[in-house]
């Protein structure tokens, strides 16, 4: 009788403990993408975009890191064998203190971009007030960027 008790106990006291979750603190760390040509992208990133490089730890010519934001970096990853086509829905975006500064930074530098709807050159203003353009990286990649204060 007292093994069925205390089995009966014990087993109240896992389901109790297996009932109460442990909240896990979860956050972006980075996204990474997978390119053709190593330095074309680094520098498109780098002086196209504006991110500043951080230190990558593998130093084997095959990868750049850029800062993103606060814990926040991308990945970009020497390996990809040719071009590929992506959804425009699927993308990155940043954020821009200055529309109108980096829009002139792309035309300096020869990158064609869009509204929402593909209009070429065109800006889109959101319900909200915020601006967006989108234009591709040198693999493909969508990018999108905002104005948004937050």
């Amino acid at each position: 009788m007292r093994i069925l008790i205390l089995s009966l106990l014990l087993l109240v006291i896992t389901a109790n403990t297996d009932a109460q979750e442990v909240k896990i603190a979860v956050q972006l760390n980075h996204t990474a993408i997978y390119v053709k040509d190593l330095q074309k992208s680094a520098f498109f990133y780098e002086h196209v975009i504006g991110l500043d490089t951080i230190p990558e730890p593998f130093r084997i010519g095959r990868h750049k890191w850029f800062r993103t934001g606060p814990k926040m970096a991308l990945h970009i990853i020497l390996g990809a064998t040719e071009l590929k086509e992506y959804y425009k829905n699927q993308h990155t975006c940043f954020s821009v203190s200055d529309m109108q500064s980096f829009v002139a930074r792309l035309k300096k530098n020869n990158v064609v971009f869009e509204d929402v709807n593909g209009n070429q050159g065109a800006i889109t203003k959101r319900v909200d007030g915020v601006q967006q353009i989108w234009f591709r990286d040198p693999d493909g990649y969508w990018i999108e960027v905002n104005d948004a204060r937050e």
